[in-house]
């Protein structure tokens, strides 16, 4: 496999069914606007099978096979807003992410993330997401600092371990009853860019508290055990108070990426877990404030 590369994996193709004669030819296709580059690439051994040897132009082309290869990134703005370090030991990296700012390449957001961001201005080339937060979404976010500490962290998040409490501006109320516990069955279907609710065992957990109310929003502590995709968006609007604004709950409105004049009132406020490396209990806590709309 390739080593990252300012601040950037390469990207893995696993070659499909198809009459190409060499894998350069299946490439040339796929990317035809990339023609120079590809040749580029393959004569400098920047492009490799799964075992890590270079393609060359006549390596016969076998479906199923996996190549690695370097993608030329796309030229991005800069996202004005920056991230700050809660804490950095040999094995996590904590910090406070701004919103509208990615926690990892995806789509038309590459270089412009968390992720890249800091294994390039902290020289971290195995810096890796512990877990997760929505481009829109402010907070806490734990990162591992090399591949040995990677597995133990990511576990926690994935078998419940951690404790995590977000704050929400949103809707108010009156007639809601809260404290309450909101259950449903989420999924979140390839290229519907909002998550749905549908019948079926509950899959998806949040306890909402109400903090204090200003008018017709309120502030909310939200304490979800589980971590779907867009959960805290989705069960505030299925409780008829959406998230002060949410460009896709209850509807979805075309705002640019760049607009940044009215964030998602939502920020990871903190999470607490038990170190796998040291059993102590560690906490973290943001610094940011959800700005109250006027």
């Amino acid at each position: 496999m390739l080593p990252v590369r300012d601040g950037l994996n390469p990207s893995r193709l696993r070659l499909p069914p198809g009459e190409w004669q060499t894998v350069l030819d299946y490439l040339l296709d796929r990317f035809p606007t990339d023609t120079v580059r590809l040749h580029e690439k393959v004569d400098a051994a920047e492009v490799v099978d799964g075992r890590g040897a270079p393609i060359s132009a006549q390596t016969p082309y076998r479906s199923g096979d996996f190549v690695y290869l370097y993608r030329d990134p796309p030229i991005e703005a800069r996202v004005p807003f920056e991230v700050e370090i809660l804490y950095r030991d040999d094995n996590l990296l904590v910090i406070d992410k701004p919103h509208f700012l990615a926690s990892t390449p995806r789509g038309s957001f590459i270089a412009e993330t968390a992720l890249v961001r800091l294994r390039r201005e902290l020289d971290l080339p195995e810096l890796s997401p512990a877990h997760r937060l929505d481009r829109l979404t402010a907070g806490v976010l734990l990162f591992t600092v090399h591949r040995g500490a990677r597995r133990a962290y990511q576990m926690l998040f994935a078998q419940r371990g951690v404790d995590k409490e977000y704050e929400a501006i949103a809707g108010f109320d009156p007639d809601l009853r809260l404290p309450t516990t909101v259950r449903s069955h989420i999924v979140k279907r390839p290229g519907v860019l909002q998550a749905l609710q549908i019948p079926g065992q509950a899959n998806s957990a949040t306890r909402v508290e109400l903090v204090e109310s200003r008018g017709a929003v309120a502030g909310y502590r939200l304490l979800p055990t589980t971590g779907k995709t867009h959960q805290l968006r989705v069960h505030l609007n299925s409780l008829g108070i959406p998230i002060v604004g949410d460009p896709l709950y209850p509807t979805v409105l075309d705002i640019a990426p760049d607009d940044y004049r009215n964030p998602l009132r939502l920020l990871a406020r903190s999470i607490s877990f038990d170190d796998p490396h040291t059993g102590s209990r560690r906490s973290f806590a943001s610094r940011r404030e959800l700005a109250w709309p006027d």
